[in-house]
């Protein structure tokens, strides 16, 4: 199930029709017992809810615990139960068909319905699933580990790529890279896999309602803000029977993100550090199918570290092999340098909170209880970590605010020139290189959720998003495909440099991000034929490389002033009938 802010698209080929799938984040504020009427306030409620939590999660994580080996992950991967046949989709009903939800018990005493027990396993069986892929790249890892764990040769990175799935990108395979030569130096030998590697995943305190039925959990639209919860919560820590469970009735109130035609899906609760019960509620609108090729106009967009999308707009001529991509050649620039700095001030913070916590725990720890000043340590670094909590939250809420910024600034520059179509670059292939400071820079920026948040408003506005190879955008010349020669500013040609790129061969000079750019939409608009969707998610994206080149040409100027009388002729108000 999407988290908070997540989203994706689900296609349904026999219709036509797709559903766009999102999660909005919504707080419980308070509830009325269903049988007496009594109104329960937000602490109460938030202690039950924390009952329930408690509960699940003690149940997940003792069946994830039960089942974190080699063996039991071969299995979940295989697919099938002891008797050959597929397993369910469903979480809780895979690990019923193959016998392990016997392994999570409640403590003696303690009553937990059946339908408590779906939303743990449930649980404890996306867990584990998540663990399938780590488990595959680690294995692709481990059967080809370099002479050289600090540098592979170029067989040794053909040998990986041919295990590893499609879509693991470089940054990927260096982090667990990096984690293998950590047990190696710390253990003096290769782990067997990655559950020798890895201790068990960490399990939330939350409550997947989705896996119960209307017996724990029942959700209705009141109206086009409203919606109403019951659900069934323990009136106390470790309830005894079935008359500690009582039916709670909770109407949220629906953020505006949901629209009066979406439908509402079963929630999760969780109940948060600071008080507050979240409530993600998942919700999908229906949305016209759209095209994977026959576009004309396209948008592409460059990642950049202070400018995070530089984009251009390209236009399609001709066909077949006299097929090209033309441009207008105005840049499309999202200055983020503002808020990219203080993202960085932000980081450098926090590191130093948390190394002045980390050594005010050590030295608490070398003192120990009976010393004067080990109590007075304690505090000092229970201080810090209050405030590094509060810096994190912080540094989440401003990536997150960036991220959707940029992409509805995309969207609304696709939509205002008549592209049906936005190019990016595959994040898989694209990894950061030169200095440290620069890969720290880049592997801060939000690239990931911008994509995210791309794909879904692009998805609403009817416009496509696909991804195309990053690898030599901005090594050669978009107009010759010569190569390019990367200086610091156009008056500076003399000099090597980063910003500016300049081709010695068509002496075609501009931002170098802005020949990326139209590098990515040439790439896109070519190749569009070669067009992947994938089914789960709805993703698309261009593998194939079609080099060409992209000309300048000057706007329409009939056109352009078609458009402007059209637009004045919205603003203002209608001639009066009669004689000038």
């Amino acid at each position: 199930m999407p988290g908070p802010g997540l989203f994706e698209v689900a296609w349904q080929g026999v219709v036509g029709v797709g559903r766009l799938i999102a999660t909005a984040p919504c707080t419980a504020f308070g509830g009325v017992l269903e049988g007496s009427g009594e109104r329960v306030g937000q602490a109460v409620l938030y202690e039950r809810v924390g009952f329930l939590a408690e509960l699940s999660q003690e149940l997940t994580r003792a069946l994830v615990a039960s089942r974190w080996d080699e063996a039991s992950l071969e299995v979940l991967a295989a697919g099938v139960d002891g008797q050959g046949e597929p397993l369910p989709s469903k979480g809780w009903m895979a690990l019923r068909r193959l016998g392990w939800a016997k392994d999570a018990i409640p403590a003696a005493g303690v009553y937990v319905s059946d339908r408590v027990r779906r939303g743990a396993e449930e649980y404890a069986a996306r867990t584990l699933r998540l663990a399938l892929h780590r488990r595959t790249v680690v294995a692709a890892v481990l059967a080809t580990w370099p002479a050289d764990p600090h540098r592979r040769t170029q067989a040794e990175w053909t040998a990986l790529r041919a295990l590893l799935p499609s879509g693991v990108g470089h940054a990927e395979i260096r982090n667990r890279t990096r984690q293998v030569r950590a047990y190696v130096a710390e253990h003096g030998k290769l782990p067997a896999g990655l559950c020798e590697l890895e201790e068990p995943p960490q399990i939330a305190g939350q409550v997947l309602l989705a896996a119960m039925d209307r017996q724990q959990v029942t959700l209705e639209r009141v109206d086009a803000a409203t919606a109403r919860l019951r659900v069934k919560l323990p009136l106390r820590a470790a309830p005894g029977s079935g008359r500690d469970w009582a039916w709670h009735v909770i109407d949220l109130r629906l953020p505006g993100t949901i629209a009066p035609e979406a439908v509402l899906h079963t929630p999760t609760l969780r109940p948060t550090r600071s008080g507050r019960i979240a409530v993600d509620l998942p919700h999908s609108t229906p949305v016209a199918p759209i095209p994977a090729a026959g576009h004309t106009v396209a948008l592409g967009f460059d990642w950049g570290v202070n400018t995070l999308l530089t984009g251009t707009v390209g236009r399609l001529t001709g066909r077949g092999i006299t097929a090209r991509v033309v441009t207008d050649g105005r840049p499309l620039l999202f200055d983020a340098t503002a808020i990219s700095a203080k993202l960085h001030r932000l980081r450098g913070h926090r590191e130093h909170l948390a190394t002045r916590r980390d050594h005010y725990q050590q030295l608490a720890d070398g003192l120990g209880a009976p010393h004067l000043a080990w109590a007075a340590l304690l505090d000092k670094a229970a201080v810090l970590e209050v405030e590094h909590e509060r810096v994190c939250a912080r540094i989440r809420r401003l990536n997150q605010a960036l991220a959707w910024a940029a992409a509805r600034w995309a969207v609304d520059q696709s939509a205002a020139l008549g592209a049906t179509v936005i190019y990016l670059e595959d994040l898989a292939t694209l990894e950061a290189r030169g200095k440290r400071r620069g890969n720290a820079r880049l592997s801060g920026q939000v690239r990931g959720s911008v994509v995210e948040a791309m794909r879904h408003l692009a998805a609403k506005a009817g416009i496509a998003v696909a991804t195309v190879p990053a690898r030599g955008t901005s090594a050669r010349c978009p107009q010759c495909l010569g190569p390019l020669g990367h200086h610091p500013a156009p008056d500076r040609l003399h000099v090597r440099g980063w910003t500016w790129a300049h081709c010695p061969d068509c002496h075609l000079s501009l931002d170098r991000d802005h020949a990326a750019a139209r590098r990515i939409v040439s790439r896109g608009l070519l190749a569009q034929s070669h067009t992947a969707t994938d089914r789960a998610t709805g993703a698309r994206a261009i593998r194939t490389t079609v080099e060409g080149t992209v000309t300048a040409v000057r706007r329409p100027k009939k056109t352009t002033r078609r458009l402007r009388r059209a637009r004045r002729a919205q603003v203002l108000p209608a001639r009066p009938p009669g004689p000038r």
